[in-house]
C-alpha cells in the first residue's frame, strides 16, 4: 500500500487571475468517500472561466480554492462504508464533477446534475466547481463520482471520460435518429467528441463548422466540415442537404453567434442542443422556432453517461488519444492554462499531471 503523505502540492487559485502552487494538509476520505493518487487532470473550458473568475460566489463561491474536475488516479484509501459497497484500494478510476444528493426528485429519476440541493455542502458536491477539486497530488471524492477504468484504457486517457461523457449526453439530449444529418457548431475538443458520440448513437452525416487548425483537424478525423469563415454556414448545410437543412444541431461553441447557427441549420421539426454557456444574452428566431415547431434543449454536465460512453471510448468509436496534444507538470499549470486557452502549437486537450 503507498504510503499517504501528511502534506501535498495543489493548485490554489488566491483570486482571479490568480494562483500559487501550495503545500497543503492531505485530505482523508469520509465514509462513502475515497481518496485518490491523481494521475491526470484534463483542462477544459470552464476551467479557465473559473480561473479568470466569470462566476463570482459560484464556481467558486470564495477563495483559496482548487480547480480541476476532469481526472483520473488510483485509489489510495476507502472511506469504511465505501469499503462496503465494494470499493477497494488500488482500483483505478476516472472522476468526474457532480454529486447529487441522492433523494430530491431530480436525484431519484436520473438527473442528479440538476440537484435540488445544488450547493448544500457536504449533502450536495460539485468537486471543481465550489468543492475543492483534483489539481493536487491527491483528490477525495464521493462514491457518486468515481467510476472505474478498464484495463484496456490507459490511466492518463481516464482524465478524458468526463468530457466525453457530456459529449454524449450532448448528442442524446436531441434523441438523434438512424439515419440523421447531424451539425456540430464548433471544431473543438467537445465539438469533436460530441460528432463521434453522434456517429455512435447512429447519424448517417456529421458535418462540423468551424474554422482555422481545427477544422483541418476535423477534417483529418474523417467529418465532413463548413468553414464558417469562409461560407455562409446555414446555406452551406442547406446546400448539402437538399435545402432541408440538419435533423439535429448540437453547439459546443457557447457563444451567441454559435448558438444562432445551432438553430438557423436546422429543418423543419428539427432538433437542437446547447453544450456552450453563453456569456451574452442571446436573441432567438422566435418565428422560426415557433413556425417550423424545433425542439430546444439545454446540456447540463452529464448525468448517467459515465459509464456508458467507457465502453465506446474501449472500442475506438469515441477517440480520445487523438485530442490530447500536451502534457505539463503541477508546477506548470500557469504554462499549461496559457497554451489551452491561447492554442499554443495546435492545442486541443492539455493534461496537468500533479505527480510527475
Amino acid at each position: 500500500m503507498e504510503s499517504i503523505p501528511e502534506r501535498m502540492r495543489a493548485v490554489v487559485l488566491t483570486a482571479p487571475n490568480s494562483h500559487e502552487i501550495r503545500d497543503v494538509p492531505t485530505p482523508h476520505p469520509g465514509p462513502l468517500e475515497v481518496l485518490c493518487r491523481v494521475d491526470s487532470v484534463a483542462i477544459c473550458g470552464t476551467d479557465l472561466h473559473i480561473y479568470e473568475g466569470k462566476f463570482p460566489g459560484r464556481w467558486p463561491k470564495g477563495y483559496p480554492f482548487t480547480p480541476g474536475h476532469e481526472w483520473s488516479g488510483e485509489i489510495v484509501e476507502v472511506g469504511e462504508e465505501a469499503g462496503q459497497m465494494g470499493w477497494r484500494v488500488g482500483e483505478r478510476v476516472a472522476g468526474t464533477s457532480h454529486a447529487g444528493c441522492g433523494y430530491c426528485r431530480n436525484c431519484m429519476i436520473g438527473r442528479y446534475t440538476l440537484c435540488e440541493n445544488y450547493g448544500k455542502e457536504p449533502i450536495h458536491h460539485q468537486y471543481g466547481h465550489y468543492s475543492q477539486g483534483a489539481d493536487a497530488q491527491f483528490v477525495v471524492h464521493s462514491i457518486k463520482s468515481v467510476f472505474r477504468l478498464p484495463a484496456e484504457l490507459d490511466l492518463p486517457y481516464g482524465a478524458m471520460i468526463d468530457t466525453a461523457s457530456i459529449a454524449l449526453h450532448s448528442a442524446k439530449r436531441p434523441s438523434i435518429n438512424a439515419g440523421d444529418v447531424v451539425v456540430v457548431v464548433g471544431a473543438g475538443p467537445m465539438g469533436f467528441l460530441t460528432a463521434d458520440c453522434a456517429y455512435a448513437l447512429g447519424a448517417g452525416r456529421v458535418i462540423i463548422t468551424g474554422s482555422g487548425e481545427r477544422l483541418n483537424k476535423a477534417r483529418d478525423m474523417g467529418f465532413e466540415v463548413v468553414n464558417y469563415r469562409q461560407e455562409d454556414a446555414v446555406e452551406a448545410v442547406k446546400a448539402r442537404t437538399e435545402g432541408k437543412g440538419a435533423h439535429v444541431a448540437v453547439d459546443t461553441g457557447g457563444t451567441a453567434e454559435s448558438v444562432l447557427q445551432a438553430v438557423n441549420v436546422l429543418r423543419k421539426g428539427g432538433r437542437a442542443a446547447f453544450t456552450g454557456i453563453p456569456d451574452t444574452p442571446v436573441s432567438l428566431p422566435m418565428q422560426k422556432i415557433v413556425l417550423e415547431e424545433l425542439d430546444l434543449y439545454g446540456v447540463r454536465a452529464n448525468p448517467n453517461t459515465m459509464d456508458e460512453v467507457i465502453p465506446l471510448i474501449v472500442s475506438g468509436r469515441v477517440r480520445v488519444k487523438e485530442l490530447v496534444t500536451h502534457s505539463f507538470p503541477l508546477a506548470e499549470y500557469g504554462a499549461a492554462l496559457h497554451t489551452f486557452a491561447d492554442r499554443v502549437d495546435g492545442a486541443l486537450k492539455v493534461i496537468v499531471k500533479p505527480n510527475e
